[in-house]
Order: structure tokens, then sequence, then C-alpha cells
């Protein structure tokens, strides 16, 4: 049976990777210089492109700071992955499609959701917002009279 790692494409993973991080060309996540040179390919994966910046001298990868990198997984598994969490399968599920162990496939779902928490801002509210109201009854733990609703009162008034 043709599993989806198989269907995955180590070249393009790595083209897609640069594409979405570079968009304007590489610079270094060092010191955000766009002045690099290639430096040859990684021994152990023939795409994944290394470089040496000009001006801080420090070398990266296509995978320097990102949540990919310093992981054993190859790129295309992450790229599974990341498919499979968008179909919103189980963590068990993930290890089954990808023929991992359970304990691999929860940490890399973890990473995966900390880098998007990592990378998100948070909001800056402007101009005028409005805030639908919340009542809250906890919180009255020993208080029972304070969330005790008001006798219904008599027609009459009493």
């Amino acid at each position: 049976m043709l599993s989806l790692i198989q269907l995955l494409d180590d070249e393009k993973c790595f083209k897609v990777v640069r594409e979405l991080r570079w968009p304007n060309g590489v610079d270094c996540p060092h010191c955000h210089a766009p002045y690099v040179v290639k430096q040859g390919r990684d021994d152990t994966q023939r795409f994944r492109q290394r470089y040496r910046c000009l001006n801080c001298q420090r070398k990266f990868d296509d995978l320097t700071g990102t949540v990919f990198a310093r992981h054993h997984q190859p790129l295309r598994q992450w790229v599974a992955c990341l498919y499979l969490m968008g179909l919103n399968l189980s963590n068990r599920q993930i290890a089954h499609e990808l023929g991992l162990n359970e304990d691999d496939a929860q940490d890399m779902t973890r990473s995966l959701r900390q880098g998007v928490v990592d990378a998100s801002t948070t909001p800056t509210l402007a101009g005028t917002v409005e805030i639908d109201e919340v009542y809250l009854v906890a919180g009255h733990q020993g208080q029972s009279d304070l969330v005790k609703k008001n006798p219904v009162q008599d027609a009459d008034g009493d």
C-alpha cells in the first residue's frame, strides 16, 4: 500500500520552505542582512541548502531558526504531519499514517503548535471596540447568599 510520506518529494519540500521563509531572497536569520552566499548542501539531506552570511560570517541553512530545525525527522515528515494536523487527525492516527511511534508524533505536533503560538502576534485593538457582556456565577464558594436568586415578591408587594 502507498503511504502519504512516499508521495512527498524532499526537493519540493525544501523549495517551498525557502519560498515561504524568504519571499524576497535569502537573508541571515542571525543579523537579517541580505548578504549571503551558498555554502553547499547538507551531507544527510541533499536538498537542504547551506549558507554563510557575509555580514556576520555565521553559517546557517534552510531550517535554521525554524520549528523544523534540530530534529531527527526529515522535512517531508514534518510537512506530512502538518497536513494531517490540518485534517484534524489525532496524534495516534498521525503516528500510524507516518509510520512513527506515538511519542514522536506527539513531540512533532506539540512543536508545530508551539511554533504557531510563537509566531503569532498579540492583536492590538483600536478605535471603538464592542464587547458582549458576560455574567459569571463562579467564584462564590462558601458565600451562597451572594448567588441566591431574589425571592419572588407577592403580587400585592409583600
